[in-house]
């Protein structure tokens, strides 16, 4: 088997199991003060710490949650909820257009809810990178405060964002930052910003674990009340497991980060290119991932190409892993400008911890027969 959808979910390391099945044996309740929920509570604070160490933060900014889109659900109705308990209402909401879905519905939803706010889409340019002179017009439209949403990297094309740039803006207009840094982390070096997000399985951890990491100060109100935990900004009985093998990971993330390379993901292109000249890159004008390649082989839908594929036992992706299996072209692609057609064409091989170069001459030679077998029924 050959697995290239290290974006979707990551294979659990072994450092991550050995975590898990530790804190497992733990046996007790972080909120007890007994032995067992001592060791329940150090095991927690372990891992805090190292998620802490990974984004460059305080131990005490970091908020545990079930994962990513928690995190980025929390951050924006935290937020919002919080500067008005304030008296310091946000008014403004700027979501770039190549957002992870749980930011995008999260954003509508608000503009639903809370009166008064206005969500505004950031553009991207044909590269998928986000266009801050729109954004600086932007803020200096309207009044009221406002709450930027911009990833650090994105999930599907890989190319990173100027979320430094953008904080600079946000400073410069007294405005927030969240920064999703899902797809960023254990890649390149966590960016600052007023929210983070983060989540265990896109770095080798456990599936169900995430964090959202809080700049001091910043506006914030808790969405799920009851036993005080995290500092009463998200109650509920810790997952301690899962946040065990969380702290264990961004660990290993925090020693490896400096041998992140492209030479998978260009070899991989420069093969495609081979086989198929017209083979087209998704944000290759851009800096991107060193683990991401998003790619269409006109002519070849995705849908044809992950079956083919994956009877090969070659396990790529179409898009984001939460948006598999629907017929509607990416928001991502639809953002930069690419036509319907070669978006329904969109494959994504995504690398990580335990990738191979035998994995991507099995996955090249997969491509080549699937090539070979779409120019015989049309000769």
């Amino acid at each position: 088997m050959v697995y290239l959808d290290h974006n979707a979910t990551s294979p659990l390391r072994a450092e991550a199991r050995e975590a898990m099945d530790a804190a497992l044996g733990i046996g007790g309740n972080a909120s007890s003060v007994h032995g067992r929920g001592r060791a329940a509570r150090a095991a927690i604070e372990q891992a805090r710490a190292q998620v802490a160490s990974l984004a460059g933060t305080r131990v005490e900014d970091v908020v545990f949650t079930s994962g990513g889109s928690e995190a980025n659900a929390l951050a924006l109705w935290g937020a919002i909820h919080g500067a008005a308990d304030a008296d310091a209402r946000i008014t403004r909401l700027f979501v770039s257009a190549i957002e992870h879905s749980s930011v995008l519905a999260n954003a509508d939803a608000l503009a639903g809810r809370v009166a008064g706010l206005r969500v505004e889409r950031i553009p991207v340019n044909g590269d998928g990178v986000a266009d801050l002179a729109a954004l600086r017009t932007m803020l200096g439209e309207g009044k009221g405060r406002a709450l930027i949403a911009l990833m650090a990297a994105n999930n599907e094309t890989g190319v990173i964002q100027p979320v430094t740039e953008a904080g600079e803006l946000a400073r410069e207009a007294g405005a927030l930052l969240l920064v999703d840094a899902v797809q960023a982390a254990g890649k390149i070096a966590i960016p600052r910003a007023d929210y983070v997000s983060l989540s265990a399985h896109k770095l080798g951890g456990p599936q169900g674990a995430g964090a959202l990491i809080l700049r001091p100060g910043v506006p914030f109100a808790a969405q799920i009340l009851g036993g005080g935990q995290e500092q009463g900004r998200r109650a509920g009985t810790e997952n301690l497991s899962g946040i065990a093998g969380f702290g264990a990971a961004c660990e290993i993330a925090s020693r490896e980060l400096a041998t992140k390379d492209t030479t998978q993901r260009d070899r991989l292109e420069a093969g495609l290119k081979q086989l198929a000249p017209d083979t087209v890159v998704f944000g290759a004008g851009a800096q991107r991932l060193a683990n991401t390649s998003n790619f269409a082989l006109p002519g070849v839908s995705a849908e044809t190409a992950l079956m083919a594929l994956d009877l090969e036992g070659v396990m790529v992706s179409s898009g984001s892993a939460c948006s598999s299996g629907k017929v509607k072209p990416s928001h991502v692609l639809v953002a930069m400008g690419v036509s319907e057609e070669l978006s329904r064409a969109a494959l994504r091989a995504s690398f990580g911890w335990n990738s191979t170069e035998s994995d991507l001459d099995a996955a090249l030679s997969s491509i080549s027969r699937l090539l070979a077998r779409v120019h015989a029924r049309a000769a």
